[in-house]
């Protein structure tokens, strides 16, 4: 029994050490190999499975270095390399050189690679180790890679989205500009550095630092700064310098200018600041960014994608380029706006400069015609980047061009008496026949008011009833009317009229209020918020809005700003019935042809509206300044309601400062 325990025993370390004396094949080789590659283990991979004669070629220089370089620089992931062992056992002489197929695929930044690669394995003796080695070149890293090729990336630009007006006229598109710059040969940069420095809005050192770059010569042509379409002056000024030209490039162009550019906004290089919040979505340093207005609130369906090449440029065949991967650019998603642009400008003309904001409207479907602000800025000048010293001189100016004012709120003085008399009718409180005598232009109910009063301009003959007392804007009626009502009928009716809620808008605008609380406290309180003044502030767009249900029968409807936009969407019914609105109506007509409007009254078409002055004064003796508003309409066949506001007319002859503004506009 002995004896055979010791023939089996003997028989198993027989079979172990034949099973230890088994070479690996190149097959086994290639997939340990590959399980290495699949898990960039190049360093391993290099010293433990390459051949001497790959070595020598290439050293681990570019078998290590360079190929985790392009991992990271072409962003490559999941990487997967895929080889299938044969089913049959073959026998490899190591004067065999087995070829074995793999398929390789790759995520890049630029998007999917695949190919396939053929290894050749060989047999031979590395440092102690004889076994089957993979003959590697750079191929295995990219397809068709060699040695002396270079690998590049390249930036397919997109083109970002436009926005156009409701005719289609171009508010923000991809259009035409200039590169100011300097053929130096031609140039005397000590003579004429300071003036050109100064016509453009540089400085002479940076000149010099871009005259001074390595790779200048002097017939090149040196970019300095560029130039929008619209600054004609600084270009023909510019190229009376001797050795200064110009040529044309891409750039985003803003046709209308000042008269859009609250509401457009502008691009411009973005900073590190806005760098640094936005970089995960793809932004680099030299890319522009939306700044301001639609281009800001718009930037993500605005902006476009842009696409990346990466290409082999084959350096022994004329720099022949061949693309490995390709990820399209996508542009941005244009917009079209319920905006009328010519409008618009004619708005923005009228208003000359002065400070103030307007809007209009059309009361039958909500949509926004004319949203503006004065004074304004020219965003073809940002585009291109204003210099600090340009940026500092317009926060500086005391009329605040950068200051966007339809998006605010103002005290809308007697332009709310509509308003509040819309309140009374529905409420019962106003009977329009009724008329009050009022002597004198100072009113106040009794002692308990203490010094406060109400004053009126006009003192027309009695009794002031309501049509009267809107011809005449006569606060007395009003403040009397006020307390008739009570404050909380004043204030759920004001309410209804959108006060305290959200503006229902795709443009970010200043919710108007009653009062800092929301609530009217005292009589005095409720008589000044009756016609517009005490702690009553108001948005101009909501202004205009706040006519249409006169118009309409009761109904105002949701403002709208772009054209695909739901029309005629219902925001608040039933602010008044129709009999009143008649009522109305006929007496907003009353105050253009014998009241406060009577500028409006032109013969190139039949106007309607009321005037509001607001007395911005720190007490009751004291006077201060004055904003003026008209709100007016053409009153037969109603396109649009403008409302318009300017600041400081207290030595312009009131809110007819204003009437005669608004008159310009829709008599044209």
């Amino acid at each position: 029994m002995k004896k055979w325990r010791y023939i089996g025993i003997f028989l198993i370390v027989i079979a172990i050490l034949a099973a230890c004396s088994k070479k690996e094949t190149p097959e086994d080789r290639l997939s340990a190999y590959i399980k290495l590659w699949n898990d960039a283990e190049f360093t391993k991979m290099y010293d433990e499975y390459v051949s001497e004669a790959s070595k020598d070629a290439f050293g681990s220089s570019e078998y290590i270095d360079r190929t985790t370089k392009l991992y990271k620089d072409l962003t490559i992931t999941d990487v997967k390399v895929v080889f299938t062992k044969s089913d049959e056992d073959k026998n490899y002489k190591p004067e065999d050189q087995p070829e074995f197929p793999v398929h390789i695929t790759m995520e890049t930044v630029a998007g999917p690679v695949e190919f396939e690669k053929k290894v050749i394995m060989t047999y031979s003796k590395s440092s102690e180790d004889e076994n089957w080695f993979v003959e590697w070149d750079p191929s295995f890293i990219l397809p068709d890679l060699t040695k002396a090729d270079k690998v590049g990336i390249s930036t397919i630009s997109s083109k970002r989205g436009e926005i156009f007006d409701r005719n289609a006229l171009p508010l923000a598109i991809n259009g035409k500009g200039y590169e100011a710059g300097i053929v130096p040969e031609k140039f005397n940069e000590e003579r004429d550095a300071e003036k050109l420095a100064t016509i453009l809005s540089v400085t002479p050192e940076f000149i010099n630092k871009q005259l001074t770059q390595s790779w200048v010569k002097p017939d090149q042509f040196v970019p300095i700064k560029k130039v929008a379409s619209t600054q004609d002056m600084i270009i023909e000024k510019m190229i009376e310098v001797p050795g200064v030209t110009y040529t044309q490039v891409e750039m985003r162009e803003y046709p209308y200018g000042e008269s859009l550019s609250h509401l457009t906004g502008y691009i411009s290089r973005i900073n590190a600041d806005e760098l640094e919040k936005v970089k995960a979505q793809g932004y680099g340093e030299n890319d522009s960014i939306g700044k301001r207005g639609l281009e800001q609130l718009l930037e993500e369906q605005l902006r476009g994608q842009d696409g990346i090449r990466i290409y082999i440029e084959k350096t022994k065949q004329e720099a022949e380029r061949i693309t490995i991967a390709e990820k399209t650019a996508t542009d941005g998603n244009s917009v079209t706006l319920t905006i009328d642009a010519e409008l618009q400008q004619r708005t923005f003309n009228a208003m000359n400069g002065e400070v103030g904001t307007a809007a209009a409207v059309d009361p039958k479907t909500g949509e926004m015609l004319v949203l503006t602000s004065s004074p304004a800025f020219d965003p073809n000048e940002f585009m291109i980047g204003v210099g600090s010293s340009r940026y500092q001189e317009l926060t500086d100016d005391p009329l605040q061009p950068l200051l966007n004012r339809f998006a605010a709120t103002y005290a809308p003085g007697s332009a709310i008496k509509p308003i509040t008399a819309a309140i009374g009718l529905e409420a019962g409180t106003i009977d329009p026949s009724k008329g009050y005598t009022i002597e004198g232009k100072r009113w106040k109910k009794d002692e308990s008011w203490g010094n406060f009063g109400v004053t009126r301009v006009y003192t027309p003959p009695n009794p002031i009833d309501l049509k009267k007392a809107l011809a005449y804007s006569d606060n007395i009626y009003f403040a009397k009317e006020a307390l008739e009502m009570g404050k909380d009928t004043l204030t759920e009716g004001l309410k209804r009229f959108g006060f305290g809620a959200d503006i229902p808008f795709s443009y970010p605008l200043r919710t108007s209020q009653i009062s800092n609380d929301g609530t009217i406290g005292t009589e005095a309180q409720l008589v000044d918020t009756s016609y517009g003044q005490g702690q009553m502030l108001m948005n101009i767009a909501h202004l205009a809005s706040s006519y249409a249900p006169i118009l309409n029968d009761g109904k105002m409807f949701k403002m709208v700003l772009f054209k695909d936009e739901p029309k005629g969407e219902v925001w608040v019914e039933g602010l008044i019935s129709a009999d009143n609105a008649a009522i109305l109506r006929a007496d907003l007509r009353e105050v253009v042809v014998n009241g406060s409007a009577k500028d409006a009254n032109i013969p190139a078409v039949k106007l309607s509206g009321k005037t509001g002055t607001t007395e911005l004064k720190s007490s009751q003796e004291k006077g201060g300044k004055e904003n003026g508003f008209f709100v007016g309409y053409q009153t037969d066949e109603t396109s649009y309601i403008l409302a318009m506001m300017i600041e400081s007319i207290e030595d312009k002859g009131g809110s007819s400062y204003v009437v005669k503004r608004v008159a310009q506009v829709m008599g044209n």
